[in-house]
């Protein structure tokens, strides 16, 4: 599955969300939100963002996400990654900086697509 498959799935999650508006969490969310997507912002640091609920993990979600991009250190991402596997997602969005060999091999190991791109670029590029 390529970038601009990913990108016409309509429910994302951001997991590293933020409410540091300088900061990739929040752009991210910020820009999904603003282009029509229903994105959920995951992150156990804060309750809302811009008046959306936090949910403080994948779990916590009222629907099952088709995209999960990834805004935090690979530390984080591999149990991140996990969860996927475990609630049946299979598709995440690895941001720069956020990727590992130990991610991706899981990824494809339990049949998650892993893609590794900005989405800030890739959603200037489709519009």
């Amino acid at each position: 599955m390529q970038i601009e498959q990913l990108l016409e799935k309509k429910v994302w999650a951001v997991v590293g969300a933020t409410t540091d508006t300088e900061k990739y969490g929040y752009r991210i969310y910020k820009e999904l939100k603003d282009a029509g997507y229903t994105v959920y912002p995951v992150s156990p640091k804060y309750t809302e963002i811009d008046g959306d609920l936090v949910y403080p993990t994948l779990s916590d979600l009222p629907q099952k996400p088709e995209v999960v991009d990834f805004v935090v250190n690979p530390k984080i991402g591999m149990n991140v990654v996990k969860e996927c596997a475990e609630l049946g997602i299979k598709n995440i969005w690895l941001q720069p900086g956020t990727v590992s060999d130990e991610i991706l091999e899981y990824a494809k190991n339990n049949d998650i697509h892993a893609v590794q791109a900005c989405v800030l670029v890739a959603l200037r590029t489709m519009r």
